[in-house]
């Protein structure tokens, strides 16, 4: 016989069920369904823009000072650091501290005894918190999102709306919803009358270091909050160039009512942190988004130290890409062409999935070059509280360095053309102009190094050497995140499918290699790109608990020899 208890929160009833001789309550959440967020207009005349306009000037009008936070103390030491806006970087809007590693030492200890207690808390009370913090951001704190990812970033605002509000959002509230449906199964008990099997989520014990990126403030939310829902605590390292909008995050969190210590803000210079976290025998996992040699330096010091760990570390990452579109000669121009801008160009290419080589046919070159050079010309580079331009400046000095120095090459190297843009200037902003370059060497760093900037470069294959173009696409790049093929040949494209399997996590027919959306397409990809663990879809939070199951009898084992030994 079973009996139910009910007991009411915040948004419905949690009804937990069990028999009657049964100690294991299993949560049964009051049934939600999810939606992903609109994606708000900013037309002139509108609310949200008028909102965000003198959001953006109050950010600006400060530097606003973020100190270290660890369990509910507050900590104002440590190297002083600022962020800049990239678009204007004599203007600051951010002053911070680099922790110490004795001060990311006491917040490992911070994390590993908030992590007893909150791994205590009932299921359906995190869910509460991570939608109230989700309404928070849809409503009264989405603008400071933007303002801050928008002058921190140098977003434009459609970028910063799809990013900071939209994108993390979604990840709150899919996260959420993917839990609930993760947890309606339940093993199998054959007799429950006689033995009853339960499984129940549990955090991992010890510490998750979450190690975000400057390029999406969702991803920053994504990597510090996902284990925390799961019953993990979290030292979150934001990067330096997005820490102000990822510090309004963490805000939000701690408003919407996560205890102290759960998830702790913990700016550091990055081999520092590095060291720390993995020389500690409390390391239960690490959450990552960033370059190859960072993601291959952490797993080569957890290898080192696998002997000292209390459980082996979980190591999630995403390493970037080397994106490509390839045009078969069906394929429709102006789709390339709007595709392939957009994908580029926008955000500067700093998006892990932006398109960066293209393969096209030499009977599409022409039209394709005319048309891609064409849009090119009319993309407007600035300032991003400037609502008319297409993108602003690109991250930082080291960014704008390293861009700048492919375009240099190419401009040496006879095997390439620099066919649009190449321009570029540092005095005020890190601006690069987007570039498009044609290279006769489908092998060219050009073709198969991640630049991370706006370059894109063509490579044109003769027709009837389709096969062999294809060919090159997974053959030529160690990466293997996101791609698209461009056809109205059908045969093609289901050909195109299976050889292009394992080229891309996330693979397009007829649209472009970015604007993954939480819940519709989740994200990762293999090889060198990463450790495919498909943020924003069902399998992601599962990544981020250590499941128990359970078995209770409740009719006492008598005898110890079996039937037939008594025939």
């Amino acid at each position: 016989m079973l009996s139910a208890v009910c007991v009411r929160a915040a948004r419905g009833a949690r009804c937990l069920e069990r028999s009657a001789s049964s100690i294991v309550e299993l949560p049964k959440f009051q049934d939600f369904g999810v939606q992903n967020e609109p994606v708000l207009g900013y037309r002139e005349g509108s609310r949200e823009r008028a909102e965000l306009a003198e959001e953006l000037k109050r950010t600006a009008a400060v530097t606003e000072e973020v100190p270290i936070v660890i369990g509910d103390e507050t900590i104002k030491d440590g190297e002083v650091r600022y962020q800049v806006m990239p678009h204007d970087h004599a203007r600051k809007i951010a002053k911070y501290y680099y922790a110490s590693e004795k001060t990311i030492q006491k917040a490992i200890q911070t994390s590993v005894d908030a992590q007893k207690k909150w791994d205590r808390t009932p299921l359906d009370e995190r869910v509460r918190i991570w939608q109230t913090a989700a309404d928070m951001m849809a409503g009264e704190h989405r603008q400071r999102l933007n303002a801050a990812t928008m002058l921190g970033q140098s977003k434009s605002v459609v970028q910063a709306e799809i990013d900071s509000a939209a994108e993390l959002i979604d990840f709150f509230r899919f996260n959420v919803f993917f839990l609930k449906e993760n947890a309606k199964y339940q093993p199998i008990s054959e007799n429950p009358s006689v033995t009853r099997n339960s499984l129940r989520f549990r955090g991992i014990d010890g510490f998750i270091a979450a190690i975000s990126p400057f390029n999406f403030t969702a991803i920053g939310g994504n990597l510090a909050y996902t284990p925390a829902l799961m019953g993990n605590g979290v030292l979150w390292k934001p990067s330096d160039t997005a820490l102000l909008s990822n510090w309004r995050i963490f805000n939000i969190m701690r408003e919407a009512g996560l205890p102290p210590g759960v998830v702790n803000f913990v700016p550091a210079d990055g081999p520092t942190f590095g060291r720390t976290i993995t020389a500690s025998p409390h390391l239960a996992g690490v959450n990552f988004t960033g370059s190859v040699p960072t993601f291959n330096w952490l797993w080569n010091e957890v290898g080192k130290n696998l002997s000292q760990y209390k459980n082996y570390p979980r190591l999630i990452g995403e390493c970037g890409g080397k994106n490509y579109h390839f045009v078969h000669p069906t394929a429709d121009v102006q789709s390339v062409v709007t595709s392939t801008i957009r994908s580029a160009f926008e955000y500067c290419g700093q998006k892990c999935s932006a398109c960066s080589r293209i393969y096209v046919p030499k009977s599409l070159y022409e039209p394709i070059k005319e048309g891609l050079l064409q849009e090119r010309a009319k993309l407007k580079i600035g300032d991003p509280t400037d609502f008319k331009i297409f993108t602003g400046a690109v991250i930082d000095d080291k960014a704008f360095a390293r861009i700048t120095g492919y375009i240099k090459n190419a401009a040496n190297n006879p095997k390439n053309k620099i066919l649009g843009g190449g321009e570029f200037d540092g005095k005020k902003g890190y601006f690069v102009q987007p570039t498009i370059i044609e290279t006769s060497d489908p092998h060219d760093k050009l073709m198969t190094e991640e630049i991370f900037g706006p370059v894109l470069t063509m490579y044109v294959y003769e027709d009837r050497d389709v096969a062999k173009a294809l060919g090159l696409v997974g053959s030529s790049t160690k990466f293997a995140l996101t791609g698209a093929v461009f056809a109205k040949d059908q045969n093609f494209l289901l050909s195109a499918l299976e050889e292009l399997k394992t080229t891309a996590g996330n693979f397009y027919i007829n649209d472009k290699s970015t604007g993954s959306v939480v819940g519709q397409q989740p994200f990762g990809g293999g090889r060198m790109s990463g450790t495919n663990d498909k943020a924003g879809g069902p399998n992601y939070v599962m990544r981020w608990t250590s499941p128990q199951s359970i078995k209770e009898t409740f009719v006492p084992l008598r005898d110890i020899d079996y039937p037939y030994m008594r025939d």
